[in-house]
């Protein structure tokens, strides 16, 4: 299984537009091989530089497995009809959807965006955290793939 971006490549940058303070838009992602037996995808991305430990930007779930990539600028409604009712979950500032990067003035961050290929349905409502997902996930996960880009201010 494999995850790359139109907008980033593997360890790059992430453009402005993706910044907390800019446009706050989530990068386009797409993936493939995902291995047999995926019924739905779940995405996490975090950055484990974060000063106060790791930040979640972006819990998404339910992804429907017939899915190959999300467009840039994911809108943040709790439920993505648009992506097989797909859910969005809660990130570190709270809230749902993306938010992007938004780091204190100094050295890269890392932002891991993580995608699960999972054999089971978990069936959950919107509005979970990277937190509470992690749990229902085990045990469910048939491979994981992930990119990381980069930014400072």
């Amino acid at each position: 299984m494999k995850i790359i971006s139109d907008d980033f490549t593997q360890e790059g940058r992430l453009p402005d537009r993706h910044a907390f303070s800019t446009d706050n838009l989530s990068p386009s992602l797409k993936w493939d091989d995902l291995p047999l037996g995926t019924v739905e995808l779940a995405l996490i991305c975090e950055d484990p530089d974060a000063p106060g430990g790791t930040w979640v930007h972006w819990v998404l779930y339910g992804l429907a497995a017939e899915e190959d990539g999300l467009d840039t600028g994911i809108p943040k409604w709790p439920t993505l009809d648009k992506l097989g009712h797909a859910k969005q979950g809660k990130n570190s500032w709270k809230k749902i959807g993306f938010d992007g990067p938004h780091p204190p003035p100094g050295p890269d961050h890392r932002y891991f965006f993580k995608l699960y290929a999972l054999g089971e349905r978990l069936n959950l409502g919107p509005g979970m955290s990277a937190e509470q997902l992690r749990p229902l996930m085990e045990g469910k996960i048939v491979e994981e793939a992930e990119i990381y880009g980069t930014f400072s201010r």
